[in-house]
């Protein structure tokens, strides 16, 4: 090999070992303390932070480049959440930001409108019944992409940004729709959707319990 080639051949070598090396999707466990879910946890909260673990995991951004995020989920669905994203990695399904609600001060409000994909939030659930925990606040749901897959609710859209996306006729990266990526990987798991409720559709939310 002459050595213009070596040269070029180099270069090629060195440019595709980080895009290799994104494309392996990890996933780390760690236990996670009252301390660290300072905005998120509060006493008199369903679970306690003994039962939560933080998630590290790999998924691609809608920069067409792998990352890594952050979930705070229940220690019982851990398995079926890394099937989930590493699923949804496999497949290169986009996600614009993956960051505990603790990043926003447990405001759900300040999440969904930086289009943040979370989990854990003890919080009551968004509904015009009567109050009741959100499965949120048991770590058993994970809200993914709110911008392009908003909550439409008594006539309000959370967030309101996510309005244009209620046209789920028109589908653009990153939503969830029957027979989809997202609704699919989740369904695979056992976890059901809310973009089939009726009347309210929450289109972000996946729960292990429907709820």
């Amino acid at each position: 090999m002459g050595r213009a080639r070596w040269i070029v051949a180099a270069a090629v070598m060195v440019a595709a070992a980080p895009a290799a090396q994104a494309a392996r999707f990890t996933l780390s466990v760690s236990p996670v303390t009252a301390a660290e879910l300072r905005w998120s946890y509060r006493p008199g909260c369903p679970v306690p932070p003994s039962d939560l673990r933080l998630l590290r995991l790999s998924y691609w951004g809608f920069d067409g480049h792998g990352h890594q995020g952050a979930l705070v989920v229940n220690r019982a669905v851990v398995p079926a959440v890394g099937q989930v994203f590493a699923t949804l990695f496999a497949e290169r399904f986009p996600i614009r930001r993956m960051e505990p609600i603790d990043a926003f001060r447990g405001s759900d409000n300040r999440s969904m409108a930086a289009d943040n994909t979370s989990g854990f939030n003890c919080r009551y659930a968004v509904t015009t019944g009567p109050r009741q925990w959100s499965v949120h606040a048991y770590g058993e749901a994970i809200d993914v992409n709110p911008l392009e897959n908003p909550y439409e609710l008594a006539g309000r859209v959370y967030p309101p940004a996510g309005r244009p996306y209620l046209d789920r006729a028109y589908v653009r990266p990153g939503m969830a729709f029957a027979g989809g990526q997202l609704v699919a990987a989740f369904a695979s798991a056992g976890w059901q959707w809310g973009g089939r409720w009726a009347g309210s559709p929450d289109y972000q939310h996946f729960s292990s319990t429907g709820g």
